[in-house]
C-alpha cells in the first residue's frame, strides 16, 4: 500500500539570526533532506529572521516538523498539514509565552473542534457564558493567533498569512 502523501508550510515567524541553520538541520532531519530556507529580515522583532518553507512528504510530517523545532527559546513559528484523502489536517503554533498548540483543520483550514473538547467546555463552564467562551477560545488557540499576528503581517515587502481573517 502506497504512502499517503501531504503537504504543508512551515512559517518561522521569527527566530534568533544564529538559531537559523540549527532549524534548517531540524526540519531537513525530519524531511529526510537536506533543506535550506530563504531567511529575511523580521521587522517586528530587531535582530530576528523569518522564512517560510513549503514541504511535501507522508501524511503526518507537519507533527514531526512541529516537534523538531519546538523547544527553541525565542522561536515563533506555525506548522500546517493539509488534509489528505485518508488524513486530518492541522496546524500546530508555537510562541515563546504560551508554547505549542495543535489544533485540526478542514480542507478549507478551519479549525475543527471536536466533540469531546466541546462536551468538556459545557462541562467546565456550568452554564458560565464567559467561562465557555474562555475555554472556546483555548480550543480555537486565540492567545497564540493574538501573539503571531504581529509577526504574520510583517512587513509589505514579506508575504502574509492570515490564517483567521474574514472579509
Amino acid at each position: 500500500m502506497a504512502t499517503t502523501q501531504a503537504r504543508g508550510v512551515i512559517l518561522i515567524h521569527s527566530a534568533p539570526r544564529a538559531l537559523c541553520p540549527h532549524l534548517e538541520w531540524a526540519v531537513g532531519r525530519a524531511l529526510g533532506r537536506a533543506v535550506n530556507f530563504e531567511w529575511v529580515e523580521q521587522p517586528v522583532l530587531s535582530g530576528s529572521r523569518r522564512a517560510e518553507f513549503y514541504w511535501e512528504a507522508p501524511a503526518g510530517t507537519g507533527a514531526a516538523l512541529a516537534t523538531a523545532i519546538r523547544g527553541w527559546e525565542h522561536l515563533r513559528f506555525e506548522v500546517t498539514e493539509d488534509p489528505s484523502a485518508r488524513s486530518d489536517g492541522g496546524r500546530w503554533m508555537h510562541t515563546p509565552g504560551l508554547g505549542i498548540h495543535y489544533a485540526q483543520t478542514d480542507a478549507a483550514g478551519n479549525v475543527v473542534i471536536g466533540e469531546d473538547r466541546l462536551r468538556y467546555a459545557m462541562e467546565v463552564a456550568a452554564g458560565d457564558v464567559a467561562e465557555l467562551e474562555r475555554e472556546l477560545q483555548i480550543a480555537l488557540g486565540a492567545a497564540w493567533d493574538e501573539e503571531l499576528e504581529p509577526f504574520r503581517h510583517a512587513s509589505d515587502d514579506a508575504p502574509v498569512v492570515w490564517l483567521h481573517k474574514v472579509g
